[in-house]
């Protein structure tokens, strides 16, 4: 593979049991960008009127990364936390040991259809921390610092970028951010990362001269500044970190280093071993095939 060249992927439909979703992560051609293992893009779709209901599941050596565009995401986890999530949020739940969460439409917004627009990442857990304690942690929209450079409004959502640092506490280096292009604007990514990705939710958009289409995701040449040029505006994602630890595997909603712990996940879930959401008694089954 060509060092300097961009690595283009694209996306595949998963259905998640109800709604579906354009996955681009995990890849054949990039199974990680950074600690990034799962990037899935929701939207934007009519959600009608009575809601979504993602029932109780489990996860285990990761953490789940929530941002939306639009709409709006009730939080419940074993731990006993319920959160609103709002566009431009951002919800850091680290499953470590092991956590279990649903996510629903709130009662309130249930009466009426709303739009649901968002992304949902992975981020794999150093070795060191794959077993660390449960946590989540809420960082609202106006906690994140967003700056406007030349016609591009830049939202650092962790790590940091274009001389914005964010305030998002993660297990290792990880770049995440989003970015707003106007009409005929360029942005130049610094390669401060080990790691890079862009991902194109919607728009045009140039990299160095190369046309990245509406959902797909270029992974980016390491140590080259790259420029981003849009004619007629787009929003962008920006992605990445130090190259993961290690090789991961993924079965469902669990994600480690060793396939013997993933057995015992799968078995402590089927078993009823993994603390409840309280106040909630549905939940969704092991499945047969991840």
């Amino acid at each position: 593979m060509d060092s300097t060249a961009l690595t283009i992927l694209k996306p595949h439909v998963r259905d998640l049991g109800g709604f579906s979703v354009r996955r681009i992560l995990p890849a054949q051609a990039a199974r990680t960008v950074g600690p990034f293992i799962l990037f899935d893009h929701m939207g934007p779709a009519p959600l009608a009127a009575g809601g979504m209901d993602v029932r109780p599941h489990p996860h285990i050596g990761l953490a789940t990364v929530t941002y939306l565009f639009a709409g709006e995401i009730m939080h419940r986890d074993s731990l006993g936390t319920v959160q609103k999530i709002v566009p431009g949020d951002i919800n850091w739940m680290t499953a470590g040991s092991g956590i279990v969460h649903s996510e629903r439409t709130p009662d309130d917004r249930r009466d009426s259809a709303m739009e649901m627009h968002g992304l949902q990442t992975w981020v794999a857990l150093p070795l060191a921390e794959e077993e660390c304690a449960p946590a989540f942690v809420h960082y609202p929209s106006a906690s994140l610092p967003v700056a406007m450079l030349d016609g591009v409004q830049v939202r650092v959502l962790a790590g940091q970028m274009c001389g914005l640092i964010s305030p998002v506490k993660t297990s290792s280096p990880t770049l995440y951010a989003a970015a707003e292009f106007s009409h005929d604007t360029l942005l130049e990514i610094p390669a401060d990362y080990e790691e890079r990705a862009v991902y194109l939710a919607s728009g045009e958009l140039e990299i160095d001269g190369q046309t990245l289409q509406a959902g797909q995701m270029a992974v980016l040449p390491r140590a080259q500044v790259v420029t981003l040029r849009s004619a007629a505006g787009a929003h962008v994602m920006i992605l990445g970190g130090a190259k993961i630890d290690g090789e991961r595997h993924i079965w469902w909603n669990f994600v480690s280093s060793s396939r013997e712990r993933i057995e015992a996940a799968k078995a402590a879930w089927r078993e009823g071993a993994f603390a409840p959401v309280p106040g909630e008694t549905d939940f969704i089954p092991l499945p047969e095939h991840s």
